[in-house]
Order: C-alpha cells, then sequence, then structure tokens
C-alpha cells in the first residue's frame, strides 16, 4: 500500500476481499468489496487523500494479524490535515487477505473532510449619524 503498488495488493487479496472503514462524513468510510470494490477504493483514496503511513507493530496468530500504526496526511478537498492512530485487523485465507477491518480515529478524519462554511451575504444596517 505505501507504494502505491495496485496490481500488487490486488493480488496479494482475495476474490471476495472485504475492506471496512468505519466512520461517516468522511470519503473513503464505508464496506469495500471484491476486487471492484478495492479498486474503486484505491482510485478514490487516491483522488482524495494524501498519507504517509507508518506501521510500528505487528502481531500475528493463526489466520489473524494486527498491525498498529500511525498516518499524517491531508484531505485535498479542505486542505486539512490530519494525525490519526490505527490499527487494521486482518483476517488471511489460504494466504490471501480476506478481511481488513480499520479501527482508526474517525473524528480526526472527519473533521479534515468538513468544508468550511462559506461566509454568506452579509448585510449591514445603515448607521445612525451623529450629527455633532
Amino acid at each position: 500500500m505505501g507504494r502505491g503498488d495496485k496490481q500488487g495488493l490486488l493480488a496479494l487479496s482475495a476474490e471476495d476481499i472485504e475492506w471496512i472503514i468505519p466512520g461517516k462524513d468522511w470519503p473513503l468510510a464505508g464496506t469495500h468489496r471484491g476486487h471492484g470494490g478495492l479498486t474503486d477504493f484505491l482510485r478514490k483514496a487516491a483522488e482524495t487523500v494524501e498519507t504517509s503511513t507508518e506501521p510500528s507493530e505487528y502481531v500475528a496468530q493463526g489466520d489473524r494479524v494486527l498491525v498498529v500504526g500511525v498516518a499524517k496526511g491531508n484531505i485535498k478537498a479542505t486542505h486539512k490535515t490530519f494525525d490519526d492512530d490505527w490499527i487494521f485487523a486482518i483476517t488471511v485465507r489460504n494466504g490471501k487477505v480476506a478481511k481488513i477491518r480499520e479501527y482508526i480515529d474517525t473524528q480526526a478524519l472527519a473533521r479534515a473532510s468538513e468544508m468550511d462554511a462559506s461566509p454568506g451575504p452579509t448585510t449591514s444596517k445603515p448607521q445612525p449619524r451623529n450629527h455633532s
């Protein structure tokens, strides 16, 4: 992922992969299914977010892998930055990634995705004149 190798990521993923990103109010939240959903997700991510991730810990047991890390980035539409501590819970089946569930700071990402309210037209009342 960090190298942006879409084909490599697809090759490591099961045909019926399910990638779950919690939250709402930010562009990448939702459940992305299958290679088509993964391809759409990667395209949307490239269009909406600039990010760098640093995994720091891996815990593996059976068919489960937990990856702990941090991400820093910005939402392209708002130019707002975010810091995100995350955990990916990954399920592996027959040597392929079958499921990823992200545990992320959804509030930080939603805040960075919020568009600033544009100032509406203001009306000013005429000020009384002081005739001194």
